[in-house]
Parts: C-alpha cells; structure tokens; sequence
C-alpha cells in the first residue's frame, strides 16, 4: 500500500481522450488498463517515490537507487519487460560552469516513468523540468498524441536534443566574436580574454561529451535490443540517435574551430614576444662597443678643467660610428 499524501509527482492518463490527470492510489488500475498509455513523472525521487517505483512497479533495486544518487554518465540497463535509461542535458551556469541534468526513464510496454535527477542547487529552478513540461503542453494542447511510451520517450528526448542544439548555437555565436577580436586585434586584458576563450571551449566539450555519451546509449538500443523494441519503434530510436550525432557533430566542429582560434591568439602572442625579445637583442648589441669604451675609457677620463676634450670628442665619435655600423649591419641581416 502507497503511503497517503505522495508528493511532487505526477501521474497522466494519456488516451485517445487527450491527457488526463489522476492520483497515485489509482496507479495500480491505470497499469492493468488496455486503452492508455500512463506517464508517471516525478521531479524529485524521494522516499515516497521511491516506494511507488518499488512497490507499484516493481522496478530493480539497483536502478532506483540510481534515480535517487546521481549519475556521471548516461547508460541504459534492459530488464524483461522494460528498458532503464539514464541521460544528461548540459545547462549552462555561471563562471563557465555547466550543470549536468539528469532524467532517467523507465519505459515500459504500456507506460513511461520519467525521473528527474538530484538537481545542483545552483542549476535555475525549471531547467530540469523545462522538456517534460514542454512536452505536456503540447499533449494538453492537443499538437502532440503519443501512442506508446517509445513515442512518449522519443518527445521528451527529441525535446533535449534540440535544447542542446541551441545552447551549441549559442556557443558559436560567442567563439565567433572571439574570432573577430582576435583577428582586429583588439584583446582588451588578454588575462580576461583568454579565460572567455577558454571557458568557452570547456562548454563545448562538456555538451560534445554528453551527446557522444547519450548516442552510444541510443545506438546500443538500436543494435542490440532491437527484439524488446516495437517494430513501430524503432525508427524514432534511431532518429534520436542521429540527432544526438548531430550535436555531438555541431559541438566537435565549433570546438575546433575554437581551438584553431586559441593557437593563432597564442602564435601571434609567442611571435611578438619573439620579435621583442629579437629587438632587445639588437639594441644590446648595438651599445656594446660603447659600454665597453666608456668602461675602459672611464676609469681614466675625468671631466675637469684638465680634460682633453678633443680625445672626448673624438671617443664619442667613434662609439657612434661604430654603434650605427652596427645598427645597419643588423638591419641588412633582416633582424630589425
């Protein structure tokens, strides 16, 4: 028996009636139905949920305790009647930080349990909520009507792949007015520019993980557990594997370019500093000949009323010639 007064979890009669809400003592009736499809999404596992997912549904221990710890990486576990799949959308944060939301599903023959993950305080409020809210509006607005929890499923992920697509868009927008800024020249504090440029590329690679990481997980549901999966199914599995590619693709793609504009910043930093350092050089060279006569010279010239001042004179003359010979020397060898 479910303990009264369940919270934060909600429970969707979908038919060909539209979407319809119901309780929690009603799930048990709801699963033996053959005329609906149930959704169970439950924003925060708790201790109740966690009794709905044990004593209602009969899931594995293991895979609950997933719903409730956090998960570093999407994965997919079969079991007879159904699959567990974990996966993870990239929402940015602050400083360059990007917050992992994770959603497991259960997805069975005539039902979709959708958990939402142990959200970071700091992630915003209805982020992790953002796609499954999404997807209800559509269903209570009658644009979208899901006839099995594959179709169900394939909604909610369609929805964060192409959340993903745009946060990569948005990335792109960033690593091209780096590429600007870097191509005029105008840097500003280089210390503050290669830190946007650097936490730049780590979002890309954070987003480029995940979609790597969660297309392996739709790959191997379409080449191995292709006899679990309904016939009808298995086009939107491997749509959603394709997408995931994409994203994967996108993120690749501006991360290299990103990457390619961080080695040019770098080139052109390391080339000037060689120029000046070549420069310093020269000038060192130049003046050597009149450190070393005024050294020589001035341990036994004083400047009084007895000075020769045409030896000085004569002295100066030729540290200056020699010092231009020198100059016009470096400057036909190319160093100046």
């Amino acid at each position: 028996m479910v303990k009264e007064g369940v919270s934060r979890m909600d429970v969707w009669l979908v038919s060909d009636d539209g979407v319809e809400q119901r309780s929690v003592d009603e799930l048990t009736a709801l699963l033996e139905r053959a005329d609906g499809l149930v959704w169970v999404d439950i924003p925060e596992c708790d201790e109740q949920a966690t009794q709905v997912l044990a004593e209602v549904f009969g899931f594995h221990p293991l895979a609950i305790r997933d719903c409730v710890e956090r998960n570093q990486v999407p994965k997919i576990h079969p079991y007879s009647d159904h699959l567990f799949v974990v996966l993870h959308a990239s929402e940015r944060g602050k400083g360059g930080h990007v917050h992992l939301l994770e959603l497991d599903q259960f997805i069975g023959p005539n039902y979709l349990v959708t958990v939402h993950g142990p959200v970071n305080p700091a992630a915003p409020a209805d982020a992790a909520l953002r796609e499954t809210r999404a997807v209800l509006t559509r269903m209570q607005a009658g644009r979208l009507q899901p006839r099995s929890s594959f179709e169900l499923s394939y909604a909610i992920v369609a929805a964060m792949t192409r959340h993903q697509e745009a946060f990569v868009a948005a990335l792109a927008r960033e690593a091209g007015l780096l590429e600007q800024q870097v191509m005029s020249g105008e840097i500003g504090d280089p210390e503050q520019f290669l830190e946007e440029l650097f936490r730049t590329r780590h979002e890309l690679l954070v987003v480029r993980t995940m979609a790597g990481q969660s297309r392996e997980v739709y790959g191997r549901m379409a080449a191995a557990l292709i006899r679990f999966i309904p016939v009808e199914a298995q086009p939107l599995v491997a749509d959603l594997a394709d997408q995931l590619e994409r994203v994967r693709g996108l993120a690749d793609g501006e991360k290299d370019f990103l990457h390619g504009v961080i080695e040019f910043y770098q080139t052109r930093t390391d080339t000037k500093m060689t120029i000046a350092a070549e420069r310093l050089a020269v000038i060192a060279a130049v003046t050597l000949p009149i450190t070393a006569l005024s050294s020589i010279y001035g341990m036994n010239v004083i400047v009084n009323d007895r000075t020769h001042y045409l030896q000085l004179a004569v002295l100066l003359a030729v540290m200056a010639a020699m010092s231009a010979a020198l100059l016009r020397w470096t400057k036909q060898q190319g160093w100046w």
